[in-house]
């Protein structure tokens, strides 16, 4: 981060420009490009906040936070104001939090942004975004583990699927490897 948190970690973010951005996603995307030389997919606003006392350079601040999925690989470039990248897992952010080691309100915006996700996930709102298709269930229960950060009984979790219509099989299409073929699935709309 700059200042006046120079040493402290936070979320890339910028300011809406109305000669460059016709909307907030628009906006979203040109930060993302410049801050990260990421071409955004799909994006989902999480939250949108304002307040006093937010930003000690400024009487009031908006700021308005996007989630987009990124692959594994993703190796984020430094682009304008940005001086290094690195992936945190929520322990370190919240190790990061406990010492004063996150940038302005950051810490809880990040919380809001997992929380909303996995609430998504408990209630089986799944977006194609998250995730490549065709996938397979075991595939599926595996992401939405590592967002719940928990694991979930197998049979429970099919059952789930099936109430909620999450899912339509591929007709006659499976994926194979060391064990027996697995179905694939795309999301229902």
């Amino acid at each position: 981060s700059q200042e006046p948190y120079k040493q402290c970690w936070g979320l890339p973010g910028g300011v809406l420009r109305i000669d460059l951005d016709e909307s907030l996603e628009s906006t979203a995307r040109r930060v993302a490009h410049e801050r990260m030389k990421l071409e955004l997919g799909r994006i989902d606003q999480v939250v949108a906040i304002g307040g006093a006392n937010r930003d000690p350079r400024a009487p009031w601040a908006m700021t308005v936070v996007y989630r987009c999925f990124v692959g594994e690989d993703f190796i984020p470039e430094t682009g304008k104001r940005v001086d290094e990248f690195q992936w945190l897992t929520l322990a370190e952010i919240s190790r990061a939090s406990s010492k004063g080691l996150i940038a302005f309100d950051h810490d809880d915006l990040i919380s809001q942004a997992v929380a909303g996700l996995r609430s998504d996930v408990q209630a089986m709102r799944f977006s194609a975004s998250w995730f490549a298709e065709p996938f397979t269930v075991p595939e599926l229960q595996s992401f939405c583990e590592s967002v719940l950060g928990e694991p979930l009984d197998k049979v429970t979790f099919r059952r789930r699927l099936d109430v909620h219509q999450v899912l339509i099989p591929l007709s006659g299409q499976m994926r194979t490897g060391p064990f027996r073929p697995a179905q694939l699935y795309v999301l229902s709309e």
